[in-house]
């Protein structure tokens, strides 16, 4: 199913599983919960959010979800991956397994916030098919780092999409003139995976080249596209540290918990990268 934007696909996708009323896993930074909220809004989908933790690899913890999935009736698990505010961190194939195989325990379905599924899918170095045998429905973004200009996709078993195609109806989201969209969307398919190996690359060189500043912090372990500063030691806030770096020709964006983030796509070159990485450390030279 085609949609205008990934925030209208996961709406759709938990509001067809749920009824208003009914309890929702989602994680503690995961962003249907922390950015979207629109179905855990009391004046319009009424779910209620039960949040479960995320381990030392920022993903999904399986002790707490067995504990929650144990405690409370649980009608839907919403995953994320790439897991965007924790700096695009992957969820592996064995990872998904267990958290699936949990979730059939509890007769749970799973549905997968993949904004960035294919940066997942190069990172790990599997099919986007791979990953999402483990899931019950999954939205995926056509743009960001796939380069369309706008569009989601929300996919899921047949009796899925016949109850999501009233639900989309029901919130707005039919377009009559959606070939427009679409067009780039599956040229984007076709072409532009294999380049988003570049964009996961130069997310690593960008915080290599930045570790070992003097106050801001780079985020371990980058496995996608994106890269997390953490600017709590440079005495400016997030918003400062980040208007500071736009009057420098730099365009980064403040999210969760005094942390900037970083997010390398098909419209930045590794000149780009080195560029960015030389603004960051003249800011923090600085500072």
């Amino acid at each position: 199913m085609l949609f205008s934007s990934g925030t209208l696909a996961n709406t759709t996708a938990v509001l067809t599983y749920c009824n208003p009323g009914d309890k929702v896993l989602v994680d503690e930074m995961q962003h249907i919960y922390v950015s979207e909220k629109v179905v855990f809004e009391k004046s319009v989908g009424q779910l209620i959010p039960v949040t479960y933790k995320l381990n030392e690899r920022k993903t999904p913890d399986l002790k707490s979800l067995r504990n929650l999935m144990q405690q409370n009736d649980i009608k839907l698990l919403c995953i994320e991956n790439t897991h965007n505010f924790s700096g695009g961190t992957c969820t592996d194939l064995e990872e998904l397994k267990s958290i699936h195989d949990l979730a059939q325990e509890f007769n749970i379905p799973i549905h997968m916030d993949g904004a960035r599924l294919f940066n997942a899918a190069v990172s790990l170095g599997v099919e986007a098919k791979d990953i999402c045998q483990y899931v019950d429905s999954v939205m995926f973004c056509l743009s960001k780092g796939l380069g369309a200009p706008v569009g989601s996709l929300l996919c899921g078993s047949e009796d899925f999409v016949k109850k999501a195609r009233g639900k989309r109806k029901l919130l707005g989201g039919n377009m009559r003139q959606a070939g427009i969209i679409a067009a780039p969307g599956i040229y984007a398919l076709k072409h532009n995976i294999e380049s988003l190996k570049e964009d996961n690359g130069n997310a690593k060189y960008a915080a290599d080249s930045l570790r070992g500043l003097k106050k801001t912090r780079v985020q371990e372990n980058v496995q996608s596209n994106i890269v997390m500063l953490d600017v709590s030691q440079t005495g400016l806030t997030v918003e400062e540290y980040c208007a500071r770096a736009k009057e420098n020709g730099l365009w980064i964006r403040p999210v969760l918990n005094n942390k900037a983030r970083l997010v390398f796509y098909k419209g930045i070159s590794r000149d780009d990268a080195v560029q960015a990485v030389n603004i960051i450390k003249e800011i923090d030279a600085q500072l």
